[in-house]
């Protein structure tokens, strides 16, 4: 049986997904499909929607088998410790194939060219970026120039270097090919070019409209916008979406915490803020500064953001202090190989088979039950679940209804099966 392997967030399953996930298996020629799924936290720094668990049943509704947890420290970081992260519980599943993911290029090959440059670093490269940092250009800049340089150079046909690293799809394909080098993998990468709306398309644009059309509609919770939904989201997942908006648990949306996070800045000093990732060149001061002076999260976020510091990056920032994920967690995490669990969120009867399979092959632990987790041995396993652990009880604050709002749920919600 050939097993497919996504990473996804599915914030909320829509169209689009479903196409990705079915061309997926067409291409690579899989039987079963695996997802790497973000938990209740996203990597655009935001509360996804609805809750990991009913997300993973409208995920097994619609083709997948078997859906796995993406840690919430993984989940929340930049690029490429997302794709990393996701990578490497793929590859110590021991099960996977290939790996497929969407990029606006289509095209693996040059993708896979950057991917070698950026993990190898040929001397002439380095000598650009070394040159180009000395100019005083930010790091991802001068990335970008010297890439641009160095392709010049050695592959006079690649055109286009900046169109190609500036979209989003594009940058995560770029780092999922850096991870499986890192890794040594076996896993084989394939690519769909990505149709319909662009990822931060804000408005509905027929029936593939990107997800962040999707949330701002469904985030209206009226009447005509769940009509409007009808012909975006499959029957089974928009049934999903509407019984939990209708039980109170969502929309989950970055407002819920607003209070939480200022006052949790408000107690803070410079330097307590500056232990974050993502907070560097004195962004600590106006993160402080920016809480004490503003009563809303969209108007924090709105004062912190400038051209240097992205919406993205400031949301990830402020989520990641409300929960604690540090740096020096982080990077302790990145120093001892990334994940240090495989848990399982949900399956159907192909998912069992596969798990069956994996219990075997997987240089992981293998996780179905989290509570065994609670005793490990490992102060890192413990440590990674204290985060998820957290984050979920943070997470249920933003329910309307505050009957499903108990701490505590990371260890008695019940593995999703079909």
């Amino acid at each position: 049986m050939k097993t497919v392997g996504l990473v996804v967030e599915y914030n909320p399953f829509h169209n689009g997904h479903l196409y990705h996930l079915q061309q997926a298996k067409k291409i690579s020629d899989a039987d079963s499909v695996v997802c790497v799924m973000s938990g209740n936290f996203i990597q655009r720094g935001e509360p996804a929607l609805i809750n990991k668990w009913a997300r993973t049943k409208a995920a097994l509704l619609s083709g997948a088998d078997l859906v796995l947890e993406l840690p919430v420290v993984f989940a929340m970081s930049s690029a490429e410790y997302f794709a990393f992260g996701a990578v490497k519980i793929l590859d110590s599943l021991g099960i996977v194939d290939s790996i497929c993911f969407g990029s606006e290029i289509g095209r693996l090959e040059e993708l896979k060219l950057l991917a070698d440059i950026l993990v190898n670093e040929p001397e002439d490269y380095k000598a650009y970026l070394k040159n180009n940092l000395s100019l005083g250009v930010s790091y991802p800049a001068a990335r970008e120039n010297a890439l641009a340089g160095y392709l010049k150079d050695k592959h006079p046909s690649f055109e286009n270097i900046s169109g190609v690293i500036a979209s989003s799809n594009n940058i995560l394909g770029i780092e999922y090919l850096k991870a499986l080098l890192k890794l040594k993998s076996r896993i084989e990468p394939v690519t769909i070019q990505r149709i319909g709306s662009s990822y931060n398309d804000e408005n509905i644009s027929g029936e593939l409209s990107s997800a962040t059309a999707i949330r701002k509609l469904a985030a209206d919770n009226s009447s005509s916008s769940y009509d409007s939904l009808d012909n975006l989201i499959p029957p089974s997942a928009l049934q999903i979406l509407k019984d939990e908006f209708a039980n109170g648990r969502g929309p989950v949306l970055p407002s819920a915490y607003e209070n939480l996070i200022i006052h949790q800045i408000r107690k803070m000093t410079v330097n307590d803020i500056k232990a974050f990732p993502g907070v560097t060149e004195g962004l600590e001061n106006r993160i402080k500064s920016c809480a004490e002076n503003c009563g809303t999260f969209d108007e924090l976020v709105a004062e912190i953001c400038t051209r240097r510091y992205t919406r993205t990056r400031i949301q990830r920032c402020l989520f990641d202090i409300l929960i604690g994920i540090t740096s020096e967690r982080l990077d302790t995490f990145m120093q001892n190989g990334g994940p240090q669990y495989i848990r399982v969120l949900g399956f159907n009867n192909k998912g069992r088979r596969l798990l069956s399979e994996a219990k075997e092959k997987a240089s992981l632990p293998l996780i179905v039950k989290t509570a065994d987790l609670k005793n490990s041995s490992n102060p890192l396993i413990r440590s990674m679940l204290e985060l998820e652990s957290l984050s979920t009880d943070i997470y249920v604050l933003g329910y309307k209804n505050g009957e499903y709002r108990k701490a505590g749920q990371e260890f008695t919600q019940n593995i999703v099966r079909i």
